[in-house]
């Protein structure tokens, strides 16, 4: 089938039903004038090639999300090096019977820090240490910043996002939470990857900081975090503005156009979330 025949496109996941892909994608699509579809399939790592292989030829593209990311590097025939040195892909585009694997969210952070204006920050933490941590790695890497702090409970949280900074040629320091109120006295941003409500405790420490903030949590929006920062002046970017960006790299890399409509696609996140919050 040609890549022109093939306008169907998915996120897999587990759990994958709460996943605003679909709704960024479909508004992606309509705005673009495709008439593609987009599902959100549940798939986890036992299922996992069996899903790829049944779709390559037939399908445009997949969008993995956890726990995914890392379990589809061996099953594809092109990884970028960005993808290969975070450790992950999280977007799979199938053209004439091949598979490729790329890694949009750093480039989703990226861009959510410069549209906030933060794109020269001097110094920054990175709480957390799992697959989003090392995305944000190399968003800062990105931004000129080689030597970021990462923050986690244990020191064995850490593993993953530090063999990242290596593979990025970073040099990272990991801290555990206890340490955070004495890196915070020098820090020019902040990016929690942490789940929903696990930076809550250490809100307070971050905003009397006067540190940028972003969070990716998109749901539940404003986080504690994000309202306690806002309310005392600091630039917060919010979870949403990521996710926003990473997809549309993501609608540009499987569809093969560079015409995304990013604000269509924030305005459908924006809408469905509040119907979430309802």
């Amino acid at each position: 089938m040609s890549r022109q025949a093939a306008t169907r496109a998915a996120v897999l996941g587990s759990p994958v039903d709460q996943s605003l892909s679909p709704t960024l994608h479909r508004a992606a699509y309509a705005a673009m004038g495709l008439n593609w579809g987009f599902e959100a399939i549940e798939c986890d790592e036992t299922t996992l090639y069996g899903m790829l292989d049944a779709r390559n030829g037939t399908w445009a593209g997949l969008t993995l999300a956890m726990p995914l990311k890392r379990a589809a590097l061996p099953w594809l025939d092109d990884v970028t090096d960005l993808a290969l040195d975070v450790g992950g892909v999280n977007t799979v585009v199938f053209r004439k019977g091949r598979s490729f694997g790329d890694n949009t969210d750093a480039h989703g952070i990226t861009l959510a820090l410069r549209e906030a204006g933060v794109d020269t920050p001097a110094s920054a933490l990175v709480l957390g240490g799992g697959a989003t941590a090392s995305s944000a790695l190399a968003a800062l890497r990105d931004l000129g910043i080689r030597e970021p702090s990462l923050v986690v409970r244990e020191q064995r949280r850490a593993a993953e996002a530090a063999a990242a900074a290596g593979r990025l040629g970073m040099a990272v320091d990991v801290h555990t939470f206890d340490r955070l109120d004495e890196l915070l006295h020098s820090a020019g941003l902040v990016i929690s990857t942490l789940p929903a409500g696990a930076a809550d405790p250490y809100a307070a420490a971050i905003v009397h900081s006067r540190a940028a903030v972003l969070d990716v949590v998109p749901s539940a929006w404003p986080t504690r975090l994000a309202k306690a920062a806002g309310f005392a002046g600091s630039t917060v970017v919010d979870g949403l503005s990521m996710l926003v960006h990473q997809a549309a790299r993501q609608v540009e890399l499987i569809t093969g156009r560079s015409d995304v409509p990013v604000d269509a696609m924030r305005e459908a996140g924006q809408t469905e979330l509040a119907r979430r919050a309802g």
